[in-house]
């Protein structure tokens, strides 16, 4: 099992390089990072086979959508001035408030340079159909850059949201222009993502969960990575810190009492690094203030890819750690 699970992760180091979007030359031949009108961006890499290049960090709606007015405008504003440009997002967040502070303080002042994505409960196509209506209507905007199924449970809960209708609902909002791209989401149970993606090939993006925890509990990294790159899909790292789980919680967005993954055994920065040398698009992350925001940018910004060996002794470190994946990994079943 480890020697297999050794052999993987090689195979996946080697892909992440691909994925990087090279900085600019100028006449001089001096590298530059790419700019906008607000200026530097955070690094690019590749969304897959859509063709769209993303920041390499990205800001989680759901945090964003707890917070007071303020704090949300202050988060958004800090993630815009640190060169990120990837805004994450779902109707089911704050029963729309989310959506609502994206409404406020993002689309009208920076639609033009943001890549908003937002996401689905619905079980029926109906209900999906009226969820991206009422995604738009509260953000103000016309589309979404990327719209995806979200929360997908299980096997069953795939099979069962196809037959209503939902992935047919997600292929007319690409075909009408309602969303740019359409992919799907989860961090229940990877066999749910194994069932999506035998009963189709026409969405683009994955979210899941990623972290240096991940290989030794129920994965997705070795259960589902394999196939997002083979068939060249755009890959959303989500709960990098476990949601919590890192910091000894139990309970979406919150740390708790048990024993703390960070810093006891891994740093803040190697468990970021650690996904981001990995094949991913992006990593979201889910800031409860601007500061937060502004660390998760500076680890970005000092990036440089672990080495083969690093990674692997990370990994083995925090397996050998001792800790319960149910206490973790919480949101797994």
């Amino acid at each position: 099992m480890k020697k297999n699970r050794r052999s993987f992760l090689r195979t996946l180091a080697a892909m992440t390089s691909g994925m990087m979007v090279a900085n600019t030359v100028d006449a001089s031949g001096v590298s530059t990072a790419r700019r906008d009108r607000l200026g530097e961006l955070l690094p690019l890499r590749k969304l897959g086979k859509t063709g769209e290049e993303v920041t390499m960090l990205g800001v989680g709606g759901a945090h964003v959508g707890k917070s007071d007015e303020k704090t949300a405008q202050s988060i958004l504003e800090a993630a815009l001035e640190g060169g990120v440009r990837f805004f994450d997002n779902a109707e089911s967040y704050n029963s729309g408030g989310s959506e609502e502070k994206y409404g406020k303080y993002l689309v009208p002042k920076y639609r033009d340079i943001a890549f908003v994505m937002t996401k689905s409960t619905a079980k029926t196509g109906q209900l999906a159909q009226e969820h991206l209506e009422d995604s738009l209507r509260r953000m103000k905007t016309d589309y979404v850059d990327l719209w995806q199924i979200h929360a997908v449970t299980s096997p069953e809960d795939v099979d069962s949201r196809i037959a209503n209708g939902v992935l047919e609902v997600a292929r007319k909002a690409k075909e009408s222009g309602k969303a740019r791209f359409i992919g799907f989401t989860g961090h229940s149970d990877f066999n749910a993502h194994q069932r999506m993606l035998e009963r189709t090939d026409i969405l683009e993006t994955c979210q899941m969960p990623i972290n240096c925890f991940d290989p030794t509990y129920k994965s997705f990294i070795n259960n589902v990575l394999p196939t997002l790159v083979e068939r060249n899909m755009g890959i959303l790292a989500m709960k990098t810190l476990s949601n919590g789980g890192f910091f000894g919680g139990t309970r979406h967005f919150f740390g708790g009492d048990n024993p703390r993954l960070v810093p006891q055994v891994v740093t803040l920065q190697e468990a970021l690094h650690f996904v981001w040398s990995l094949p991913i698009s992006v990593l979201i992350t889910g800031p409860d203030h601007a500061d937060m925001m502004r660390e998760k940018i500076a680890l970005a910004k000092s990036f440089k890819q672990m080495m083969e060996k690093d990674r692997l002794a990370l990994i083995d470190r925090v397996s050998n750690a001792g800790y319960d994946g149910k206490l973790v990994e919480f949101y797994k079943v």
